[in-house]
């Protein structure tokens, strides 16, 4: 019970770096239509404004891996977390809208940085029966962060006129994210490095005292022989990746982040204010509708959670997978229909986020996380979380074009077919990994 307690303190520590993800990604989902009456944005300005932080996401997933393998995930956690605090200082300060952009993209790097290292943080500390569920913890740390933003910003609106709200207000609600910036640092200071990582540095002792405190004596002693089998010391590099044996666990990484962006989940996030005052209801209305998606889909994270040690990954990747094809599929027709109006949007949004709060959402960190080598992995899900990043700027740079230009309809149809794709490629493609330990899935892409 002691070690057990251990684990999920350190875990929930390293999901504040999910929860500061969330936050700082939503935040413009509450201020982008007041930036846009303050600037007067064009559809296509206003589409690089609520994705310029993207960039810095880019960035920072692309050199987390590397930064992570050299001075350890704990250390370039501190990192994610000053970048986070920085950029939400920064913006509190009236200046322009391009050092908007540049705090923006400074905060991009923290989130960049966090999306990829929390997950392996985890699932590198995580024991085999409870990995899953550990790991989707990161997935409950975002969900919580987003709806957290959203009340926030809904206050914030709140507090004065709308023109106010215009002018400055806004400018609060992405400064609001500097109280869990410093949580999330101090916090820091107090869990333990990643004992692979202590492990592939050669530092045996410091990772035997860290595994007897995350286990009991005998399975520290028996895992900590099991990595000392996998790792021989080396850190792989960024070409082993496409070697036989790891290209098909390279191509899984990639599609499954590919697919759990292009299905059309951060479109609806950013622009949920945009879509529910599109529904007639006014801003205040629309501000709580968003509030309702954040409770949905922190529900949705904790059935995650509960079932995916139970009944695996690639089932619950699947259902939601099929569930969120049928959704979007719904808002599609209500969009060529014309029954924007009502309440048929909003519920199938809310069905949509469910599906994709027990599978996607969570599960791609999970499988992300655990099916590559110790000796590469930092690199590894540099890669996949990179490809995540990519897609979810292209996603949200595109979408108020692709409304404008090719209607609600045809837009939730496009992403209606990414969604059967993803659940074909799940069905055919990705391999169940539940109890097992890191060094028994690396054993089976081996053996392979």
């Amino acid at each position: 019970m002691k070690h057990s307690n251990y684990v999920y303190r350190c875990t929930f520590v390293a999901a504040i770096g999910g929860l500061l993800f969330g936050y700082d990604t939503a935040v413009i989902a509450g201020a982008i239509g007041f930036i846009q009456q303050k600037y007067q944005l064009s559809p296509a300005m206003m589409g690089w404004i609520a994705s310029c932080a993207l960039i810095g996401c880019v960035i920072g997933a692309g050199i987390g891996g590397v930064m992570s393998d050299r001075i350890g995930r704990k250390k370039v956690l501190i990192i994610s977390g000053i970048l986070f605090a920085v950029s939400s200082l920064g913006i509190i300060i009236p200046l322009d809208l391009y050092y908007f952009v540049f705090f923006r993209l400074i905060g991009g790097l923290g989130i960049g940085i966090a999306s990829m290292v929390v997950s392996m943080y985890i699932s590198e500390i995580a024991p085999p029966a409870i990995r899953g569920r550990l790991i989707a913890i990161n997935q409950l740390g975002i969900v919580t962060g987003i709806l957290m933003i959203f009340f926030v910003n809904a206050y914030i609106a709140s507090l004065n006129n709308e023109s106010w709200t215009i002018d400055v207000g806004w400018r609060y609600m992405f400064g609001s994210g500097i109280i869990p910036s410093v949580i999330f640092i101090l916090l820091l200071l107090f869990v333990p490095e990643s004992p692979r990582w202590l492990a592939q540095k050669s530092r045996w002792e410091e990772a035997a005292v860290v595994l007897n405190k995350l286990n009991r004596p005998e399975q520290a002693a028996a895992e900590l022989e099991a990595i000392k089998v996998s790792v021989h010391g080396e850190t792989g590099s960024f070409s082993d990746l496409w070697k036989p044996g790891l290209r098909i666990v390279t191509f899984i990484g990639i599609a499954l982040a590919f697919f759990s962006q292009i299905t059309g989940i951060n479109a609806i996030m950013y622009y949920a204010p945009e879509i529910f005052k599109a529904t007639g209801d006014g801003v205040k209305s629309a501000l709580l509708q968003t509030i309702v998606i954040g409770i949905v889909n922190i529900l949705a994270t904790v059935v995650a959670i509960l079932y995916v040690d139970k009944l695996g990954r690639k089932l619950m990747l699947m259902i939601g997978s099929a569930g969120m094809a049928i959704f979007l599929g719904l808002i599609g027709i209500f969009f060529y229909m014309d029954m924007t109006k009502g309440y048929w949007v909003v519920l199938s949004i809310l069905g949509y986020i469910s599906f994709f709060g027990i599978s996607l959402g969570p599960l791609t960190f999970v499988v992300v996380a655990e099916i590559f080598p110790t000796r590469v992995r930092a690199k590894a899900i540099s890669v996949a979380i990179l490809t995540l990043w990519l897609s979810t700027f292209a996603v949200s740079l595109v979408f108020p074009a692709f409304l404008k230009l090719l209607g609600g309809a045809y837009t939730f149809w496009l992403f209606t077919g990414f969604s059967v794709l993803s659940f074909l490629f799940i069905w055919k493609i990705i391999p169940e990994t539940k109890g097992k330990t890191l060094e028994e899935i690396e054993k089976y892409w081996s053996n392979r």
